[in-house]
């Protein structure tokens, strides 16, 4: 079947598989999914995706995919879709042939997403609301697909493919990491290539760091709402199209530059993880633009309210929710993870409010047709996953209750963190699980204690400097009159809100921070660092900067702290050497073949710990083992951890050292750290501190 249109290009039936553009040599095949349409229109675009050369009409559907191929179309030339069907919101559909769409598999975009009314199904403004019909064209004010050359997406990436155990996370924005950045060369500043830039590498490997976490890189479109209040979208959980790069990271490179990236990370021996954001689109709710999936099939890709289908389901808080139960929306998602990992190198992925994409219609489910999909896949199921397990949506909390395959943002440690040291009661207790990789939550179905990702900062919230410093949110900025971001902090200001000369506070303030990482570094489960909390780097009292693409988000690297640093470096170091402090398994305190326990609970006077003592502020964990060897290995050394909540020095009865001497190798009372051999039966621990003891075995001495 021939059909030809306003152009000079013919197009013929081509086939239903690969979805997307794909060009073979001679000429680009289009497929694309719909299952409610009556009919798709391919429309190409001059070069500068002005002007709309030619529409043509895909003249094959094999079930519910649209196809044909284009004979002669190369390389470099614009597309986009126009789709017809029923315009009946009542029901569900949002068809406007008017809208020109995205191709949901596009790797390159051309041109800006805008607000401009044109971009909406509806004609804004009148009383009807979504319910009208716009006959305007949006063609002049979205982005265009790209046909993408095979040559420049090769499926032959090379993952580093290392285990958990020794993994270090530093989670970092691409632009706010290096645009203020000044040993970063200035045309790579802000792009994939600076991340990834020499300076950056120095930094990351003296820090330890074996992985970086990346906000999301899949491109956005930042809200109407914000636009209108002259701010963007900067983290960037608002995704547009699942497997294009963002482009305002894109450098002299363009779109290679992410994979030139992830190849310097590779050969630097750090792992590159992507969050991804498969909960919704950028779309919004029914008030919002059709630039995709709505017009494609809205009732297809999203999850509609049932007996209400104008209206979505909002379990992301953001306005609408991806139908991941649907086969195809599924098969999208799977196929985008897959490129990310074959064509541009991705080590895992965190999935941000993963509890919404593992939802079935009866709620969360574990071994829902997503876990399933993805646990299953030859590919994905090699890599580092990663789930922030909540949402907005009915039970949406889920912490340690996904497959054994994943490891889970733990936003009770960070909280337990947090409350331990500011002094507030029972939190003692609480910590001593967090410490162990808060088993009680996460030891089942055979998971490791790699499962917990460990954290006292993430980019949702306060920096760690914020934390020391604001007891209260300062998000003025972002226009929403400070009612915006977390009001649970679990922070102090030491009794001066944010900055002050004050020497005492300052000093005060510095403590707790190296008291946090060493809590943080220092616990079974998987640590993660903020990217500038090695630095005390603050938002200023923001603790959802998520629309501020300035100075309050972007690291200033001048104003870094250099002994944190120094002190953060120590600590990675002190992690890496001895292995008790990340084994992969829970530590219940069971007798190893020495007849000796994993783990041990003391109290400062080497008497067994109390915990059910209301006022316990104070406590000591000596551990027994080693990461690569079953706990039993009778020849791993000892690592005394002593956390001293008190406002004065403690005397502390070590352990009897029948089998070599003490080392005390951490005291995060001072920012140097030396390591001081211990000849005594009794060391002094000093106030509001952290203290890490090493023994070896006698052999080792």
């Amino acid at each position: 079947m021939n059909s030809t249109a306003r152009g000079p290009h013919r197009i013929s039936s081509g086939r239903s598989t690969p979805l997307g553009a794909v060009f073979d040599g001679e000429g680009t095949n289009f497929a694309l999914f719909s299952d409610h349409a009556h009919q798709v229109d391919l429309c190409l675009f001059s070069p500068d995706g002005k002007t709309e050369l030619q529409r043509l009409p895909l003249p094959e559907r094999s079930g519910a995919v649209w196809h044909g191929y284009v004979p002669e179309l190369r390389p470099g030339a614009l597309y986009g879709y126009r789709v017809h069907g029923p315009f009946a919101p009542e029901r569900g559909h949002r068809f406007n042939p008017n809208k020109l769409l995205l191709d949901p598999y596009a790797r390159i975009l051309h041109g800006n997403f805008t607000t401009n009314p044109e971009t909406f199904g509806y004609a804004v403004g009148t009383s009807e609301g979504d319910l009208s019909f716009s006959t305007s064209d949006s063609a002049p004010h979205v982005p265009k697909a790209v046909v993408w050359d095979p040559a420049d997406f090769p499926p032959d990436a090379k993952g580093l493919k290392r285990g958990w155990d020794g993994t270090l996370i530093y989670e970092a924005h691409v632009k706010g990491s290096t645009i203020r950045h000044p040993d970063v060369p200035k045309d790579l500043r802000g792009t994939y290539e600076g991340l990834a830039s020499q300076p950056m590498l120095d930094h990351l490997t003296r820090l330890g760091i074996t992985t970086v976490e990346l906000l999301p890189v899949q491109a956005i479109r930042s809200e109407n709402a914000l636009t209108a209040r002259g701010l963007v979208n900067h983290w960037g959980y608002n995704t547009a199209a699942f497997f294009a790069p963002e482009p305002r990271y894109l450098g002299p490179a363009g779109v290679a530059g992410f994979r030139t990236m992830v190849e310097r990370f590779h050969n630097a021996g750090i792992e590159v993880i992507l969050d991804v954001v498969y909960n919704h689109s950028a779309e919004g709710d029914h008030l919002g633009p059709t630039f995709g999936f709505r017009g494609l099939d809205n009732a297809s890709y999203y999850r509609l309210v049932e007996g209400q289908p104008r209206f979505y389901v909002n379990d992301t808080g953001t306005g609408n929710t991806l139908n991941v139960q649907h086969p195809f929306v599924l098969r999208m998602v799977l196929d985008s993870l897959r490129f990310w990992v074959e064509c541009m190198g991705a080590d895992g992925f965190r999935f941000d409010l993963a509890t919404t994409i593992g939802r079935e219609k009866h709620g969360f489910d574990r071994h829902g047709g997503f876990m399933d999909a993805l646990r299953q896949d030859p590919v994905l199921s090699q890599v580092k996953l990663i789930a922030e397990p909540w949402d907005l949506g009915p039970g949406g909390y889920r912490l340690g209750q996904f497959p054994p395959e994943f490891a889970e943002w733990n936003d009770r440690f960070r909280d337990t963190l947090r409350r331990f040291w500011r002094g507030d009661g029972h939190a003692a207790q609480d910590l001593g699980s967090a410490l162990l990789g808060t088993a009680d939550l996460f030891d089942t179905r055979g998971r490791r204690a790699w499962s917990s990702v460990n954290f006292a900062a993430a980019h949702d919230g306060f920096t760690l400097a914020d934390v020391t410093s604001y007891a209260l949110r300062h998000n003025h900025a972002n226009g929403e009159g400070n009612r915006d971001g977390h009001h649970a902090n679990h922070s102090d200001n030491f009794g001066v809100e944010g900055e002050t000369d004050d020497a005492d506070i300052l000093a005060a303030r510095q403590q707790r921070r190296r008291n946090m990482l060493a809590t943080v570094l220092l616990s079974q489960g998987t640590p993660m660092i903020l990217a500038g909390d090695e630095g005390g780097n603050s938002q200023g009292g923001n603790n959802n900067a998520y629309c501020q693409d300035n100075e309050i988000s972007w690291l200033d690297w001048d104003t870094m702290d250099t002994d944190q640093i120094a002190f953060t470096e120590a600590l990675s170091r002190f992690r890496k050497d001895h292995g008790a402090l990340r084994q992969s398994r829970f530590l219940h305190g069971v007798e190893r073949t020495d007849s000796q326990p994993d783990v041990e609970w003391r109290a400062f006077d080497g008497s067994a710990l109390n915990w059910r003592d209301p006022g316990l502020s104070s406590l000591c964990l000596l551990l027994r083992g080693c990461a690569e060897s079953p706990a039993s290995c009778a020849d791993a050394e000892e690592v005394l951890l002593v956390f001293n909540r008190e406002g004065a020095p403690q005397t502390l009865q070590l352990p009897t050292p029948e089998a070599g001497n003490w080392r005390r190798e951490i005291d995060t009372s001072t920012a140097a750290q030396t390591p001081i051999e211990i000849t005594e039966a009794t060391v002094t621990v000093a106030a509001f501190s952290v203290a890490g003891f090493v023994r070896f075995p006698e052999s080792q001495t």
